[in-house]
């Protein structure tokens, strides 16, 4: 990296918050910034600056990155979260898993009363103990003796 750049980021540090937001409008082509952390901002600011100077990622890295997120990202791959289009609206049926829980396969971990508890997401419940849970407010039934919601137990 030249030595312009590196000095060039080492000021925009030094930069009150409302500075750094200028900067932002004025490398990012008058795209106003949407925090007021001056950390995330320097930052933010920072990779532009070198991104302009050495012209980013690659059409292949990009191209790359995508697919990995396709393949490994469970937050948001499709494939196992498929979204149900306007014309599927109607029938609530073809959407058989709630977008709060994680994929199957998932371990969740909880803290309860000095215990680790460790559920296992299933494709249609949960496994706690070796038994089956159709539903998580079941489960937590189960462990707590109360009738809670499952997933404001669980923080889901």
């Amino acid at each position: 990296m030249e030595e312009s750049i590196v000095s060039q980021i080492m000021a925009l540090k030094e930069m009150p918050v409302a500075d750094l937001q200028k900067k932002h409008e004025e490398v990012f082509e008058g795209k106003k910034a949407t925090s007021t952390n001056k950390t995330y901002l320097w930052k933010r600011i920072a990779y532009r600056i070198q991104e302009m100077q050495s012209g980013g990622l690659s059409e292949e890295s990009r191209a790359r990155i995508e697919e990995l997120i396709k393949e490994h990202d469970p937050i948001n791959n499709k494939v196992l979260r498929p979204d149900i289009g306007p014309e599927n609206s109607s029938n609530n049926k073809l959407k058989s898993r709630d977008s709060r829980l994680p994929i199957p396969g998932t371990i969740i971990t909880k803290q309860y009363k000095g215990t680790t508890l460790q559920v296992k997401v299933l494709e249609k419940g949960f496994e706690y103990n070796g038994r089956l849970f159709k539903s998580l407010t079941g489960l937590t039934k189960e462990i707590t003796g109360l009738h809670w919601s499952g997933y404001n137990f669980f923080g889901l």
